[in-house]
This record gives C-alpha cells, sequence and structure tokens, in this order.
C-alpha cells in the first residue's frame, strides 16, 4: 500500500520536530503519491493530486491572510496533506494555519522544529518506489503462477484454488445461471460460504469490469472473452486491498477462459480425427479390420466383440420434421454449433455408460457413432442408458449439452434428437457399413409423431420408412395427389373432417362398427358419411386393394405435412 500521511507521521525524522495536527483528523489514512516542497503561494497548477506539501511558511508569514485561500487551492487539488515548518516568534502564522484548518478537511500539520525537507522526501520517495517495485513483483509473481496452470491445462478448482491462495480469501467461480462450478473457502465454512448462494447471487449485478457490487459489496470479475462471457469469479468478504486481489482475480478469469478455449479446440481436433476415420471405415477401400482395429483403437475405441452403428438425427418430436423440411433457409451455423454441443453432451454420456465410441458428424443434422458393446446382452441396456443420459434423464450426464449462442455464454438449447440404430455386428468395417441404415431409420423416425421411443431400429419403421425416403419423388406425390385428390379439394373448400374420417377407418381395418364405437356416432350417421366419403375419393372402401392403395397415400401425405 502506499504509505499514508499518518504512516509519514510516524518517521522518526518528523517526529523528532513534535508535529502537531491542526483541525480534522479524517485525513490522516490518505494516501500518498508524492511528497512536493515549495515556497510559492499559488502551486494549484503543478500538482496533479495525491501530494504531501511541505513548507517553510516564509510566504504566509509575510502574508497571513492569503492562509486560507493557500489551503483551500490544495484542498482543490486533491492534495494529501500540508506540512509547514513554524520556527521562532510567527504567532501569527501559526493563528491563521489554525483557523483555515478547523475550516478544511486537508490535514494541516505544523512543526515547531527545524527539520529537513530532503530527508523526509528522500523516504517518502524511496517508500513509495519500494510500494510500487512490491506490487511490480507481486504482478509478475501472479503472472508466472497463472502462466503455469494455463500451460499445464489446470482444472478449474484448481485455478480457483490458487486464486483463493494468493488473495487469502475465499473464491467462488458461478456459471451465467448462477451456479456454483468451483469454490475454495479458505478460512470460511462452506455452510457459510454457500449459503443460500443463489439467491445472494442473483441480487448481486454483474459488472462490466472487476468492482464490488450488490447489497454484500461482492469483489468480482467476468470470466469469457470478450462478449462470451460465461461466469464470474467472486470474492464474498471486504479485504484490506481490493487492488492486489482485483489483479489475481482478473489474471485466473484469463486462466479460466484461455483453458476452456484451449479444451474445445483439443475437442474439436478429437472430433476431427473421429470424423476422418468414421468416413475411411465408411468406404474402406483396401482397408482391412485389423488396420480399422487399430487406428479404431488409437482414437479410444476399445477393442470389443460387438459394435452397433447409430445416427443421431436433429428435428424429432421438437419440430416432427427432419431440419431441411423444418428450416430450409435455416443458420448453417446455428446447425454445426448444434451437432458440436450433442458431441460434447454424447461424450459426457458415454463416461454415464462406462462405453467407448467413434461418433462424428456424418452430414448436416446427422452424427453417426460405432458404440463398442462387450456382450450381445447389453445391447438394449447400453441403448437405453445412452438414450436417457442424452435426454438429460441420468445424474451423471449431467445438463443437456449447451448450444454455444453468438456470445458464448453457453445458454442450452432444447434440440431433439431421434435416435436410429442399425444392426448389432461382430467386425467394425460392417459395422461402419450399417451407418447408412441407421442413418435411415433415424430420419424416419424424425417424422414420426405421438409417443417417441428412446430409439429406433429398422423394425419399428418399417412401410413408413419405405415412404419417407420416396416422398419426395415428383411421381409419388403424383400418386398421393391423384388418390386423395376428392377429399383434398373438399378440405381446401371447407368441408373438413374427411381426411381425419379415412385415416380413422383405414386404421381400424375398414371395421364400421368399430368407427362408429370410437367415435360415438350412430350408424346411420356414419354410414352416410362414408357414403360421402365415398363419391368425393371415387372408389369402393370395401375393396380391399383400394384401401391398401387409400392407406399408402394418407401415410405419405402425413409424411408430407409433418
Amino acid at each position: 500500500m502506499l504509505p499514508t500521511v499518518r504512516s509519514i507521521l510516524e518517521l522518526p525524522v518528523l517526529r523528532e520536530a513534535s508535529p502537531q495536527l491542526l483541525g480534522a483528523t479524517s485525513g490522516l489514512d490518505t494516501p500518498v503519491r508524492w511528497v512536493h516542497v515549495t515556497e510559492v503561494l499559488d502551486i494549484s497548477g503543478l500538482l496533479s493530486g495525491g501530494e504531501l506539501v511541505l513548507t517553510t511558511g516564509l510566504e504566509l508569514e509575510k502574508n497571513p491572510n492569503q492562509t486560507a485561500s493557500f489551503i483551500q487551492s490544495l484542498e482543490d487539488a486533491a492534495v494529501s496533506g500540508l506540512i509547514v515548518e513554524v520556527i521562532g516568534n510567527r504567532q501569527r502564522s501559526l493563528d491563521a494555519l489554525r483557523m483555515s484548518a478547523l475550516r478544511s478537511a486537508l490535514p494541516v500539520i505544523v512543526v515547531e522544529r527545524r527539520v529537513r525537507f530532503v530527508e523526509i522526501t528522500e523516504i517518502v520517495h524511496r517508500m513509495i518506489v519500494a510500494e510500487q517495485l512490491q506490487r511490480v513483483e507481486r504482478a509478475r509473481d501472479v503472472h508466472e503462477a497463472f502462466t503455469v496452470l494455463s500451460l499445464e491445462s489446470a482444472g478449474t478448482q484448481e485455478v480457483v484454488e490458487q486464486a483463493a491462495a494468493m488473495i487469502g480469501a475465499p473464491v467462488v467461480l458461478e456459471d451465467l445461471s448462477h451456479l456454483v462450478l468451483a469454490y475454495s473457502s479458505r478460512q470460511l465454512r462452506t455452510t457459510e460460504l454457500l449459503a443460500d448462494w443463489e439467491r445472494r447471487s442473483r441480487t448481486t449485478p454483474s459488472p462490466s469490469a472487476t468492482s464490488r457490487t450488490g447489497p454484500e459489496a461482492w469483489l468480482q470479475t467476468p470470466v469469457g472473452v470478450r462478449r462470451q462471457l460465461w461466469g464470474r469469479l467472486v470474492v464474498p468478504v471486504a479485504l484490506e486491498d481490493d487492488e492486489a486481489a482485483a489483479m489475481v482475480l482478473e489474471r485466473a478469469a484469463q486462466t479460466l477462459a484461455i483453458n476452456r478455449l484451449a479444451e474445445r479446440d483439443r475437442r474439436e481436433l478429437s472430433h476431427q480425427a473421429q470424423a476422418g476415420l468414421l468416413n475411411a471405415l465408411r468406404q474402406p477401400r483396401g482397408l482391412s479390420e485389423g488396420e480399422a482395429q487399430a487406428r479404431a483403437a488409437a482414437l479410444g475405441l476399445r477393442r470389443s466383440p460387438f459394435y452397433v452403428p447409430i445416427v443421431f438425427r436433429s428435428g424429432g418430436s421438437a419440430s416432427g420434421a427432419s431440419p431441411e423440411e423444418a428450416d430450409p433457409a435455416g443458420d448453417p451455423l446455428a446447425g454445426q454449433q448444434e451437432e458440436r454441443a450433442l458431441l460434447e453432451h454424447l461424450a459426457r454420456a458415454l463416461k454415464s455408460v462406462s462405453g467407448t465410441a467413434l461418433t462424428a458428424s456424418i452430414r448436416s443434422g446427422s452424427v453417426g457413432m460405432i458404440l463398442a458393446i462387450p456382450a450381445k446382452q447389453l445391447e438394449d441396456s447400453t441403448l437405453q442408458r445412452l438414450a436417457h443420459a442424452l435426454a438429460g434423464d441420468s445424474p451423471e450426464s449431467g445438463p443437456p449439452g449447451p448450444s454455444m449462442d453468438g456470445n458464448g455464454s453457453g445458454s442450452h438449447t432444447e434440440v431433439a434428437w431421434s435416435i436410429g440404430v442399425g444392426r448389432l455386428q461382430g467386425s467394425l468395417l460392417e459395422a461402419a457399413a450399417g451407418i447408412d441404415e441407421a442413418s435411415h431409420v433415424a430420419e424416419t423416425a424424425a417424422t414420426l409423431s405421438g409417443d417417441r421411443k428412446p430409439f429406433y431400429r429398422a423394425t419399428d419403421v418399417r412401410l413408413r420408412g419405405l415412404l419417407a425416403l420416396l416422398r419426395k419423388d415428383p411421381r409419388v406425390q403424383q400418386f398421393v395427389e391423384s388418390e386423395l385428390a376428392g377429399v383434398l379439394h373438399a378440405e381446401a373448400r371447407g368441408a373438413g373432417g374427411y381426411l381425419e374420417l379415412l385415416g380413422q377407418y383405414l386404421e381400424l381395418g375398414g371395421n364400421k362398427a368399430a368407427l362408429a364405437r370410437s367415435g360415438y356416432l350412430s350408424r346411420p350417421t356414419l354410414y352416410a358419411r362414408l357414403g360421402r366419403l365415398e363419391e368425393l375419393l371415387a372408389v369402393d372402401l370395401d375393396d380391399a386393394e383400394s384401401r391398401t392403395s387409400l392407406h399408402v397415400a394418407l401415410l405419405l401425405h402425413r409424411l408430407r405435412t409433418l
């Protein structure tokens, strides 16, 4: 800390001169930035604030009436204090100084014995320079400590503990949702430090720079890169030196941000390597099973007797359609961010199921995986646990993967993913070849409505799966239009209900009695409506082939309109 007026008065060179304080004592703890010796009364233009002014007061003896204006000018210049040497019979100067000091907040000190101003100046300046050197050395120590943590990619907890040790006070790292990510309680009990934390944190505004805010005056600094903030570091107690603590907090925040970016880069490199290998496995071109196993093992896929091809397709129940259909002009960057978030969340989910896998984006909106299974009997249970972990049902899996928005805040975006599963294979290359089947199943599952399954196989989609592949063919679309033309035109004219009636009739296998019971309709009313439906469609609904054709057309129409 810089020396204060009080600490300077305690120096032996001044104590020997018997200093007397005139006026208030409130300014004695004001820090002194420099010492200025003068015999001129008009020096306000030479001062920049924080100086301790020394004078013999000879000019004040000549003009006692200027004492008040002189002291006022020093106070206006934010001077820390004034020391006046009053020796001999100078009562007029002493009286004027006393009266002016009583009306000023500036500490005014008189010494009635001769004192060497040069000695005071030398000592105080040495104290100031020593303090500045100490700060430089401390800044260097802080820089070196956190640089090492950056180079070592230290964990979040280690960085927080280092900051708490250097500050000598508790430090808490929280995210933007006011949840504690890491903390070091130091001398406080954890229960005391974190008591009712979320409420207390929400009442404490987040400043754009390091400062104290909130009802408890927390010292805090934002964590993140520019606008991509994702948390804040907090010292929730009072300190002796906020400036030094702020320096440590800011350096710790930089380290946390750098380490997070570095971790993301490492994940990106891993994802790229896995994507390259997965593509090579799907198009082997002379790649042997042994070489495939070796390359996969180098990327963390344990050698296993069985492998399952899986594809995660965005869309599902949230939109009822594939990404291209749901938003043809969608933001491709947003899609990439969703896929990256899914890859990160899958990595966490795999830890919860103790599994290993190759995982990579295979095309826009689809993420492929080859999951290693140690035994055939564990396939369904492992897939169930993986699906539940992805949905956030597993406590070990953590929250759903964040989709990083423009400010990188880590905000959670609910993105539904349909899971398609291929056939269990005993060969890694055969499992990679099954990615296409799994992709077809996942894409079809994304169009299904109603209750969702955790995952789908080819046996779950069947005819609907085939129709999902064909639905964009113009010839198929023409088939739908020709089969359902009468009903679609009636619907367009406002005569609604016939398309729904057709669906119910076909789903019940043409059973009119069951349809009457399910619709709470009398048979005459139902028969009349079915008769009108036959007129619109120009077919005999009792004909099995006609019902099959209409059912296929209706399924295609629903796939197209989902």
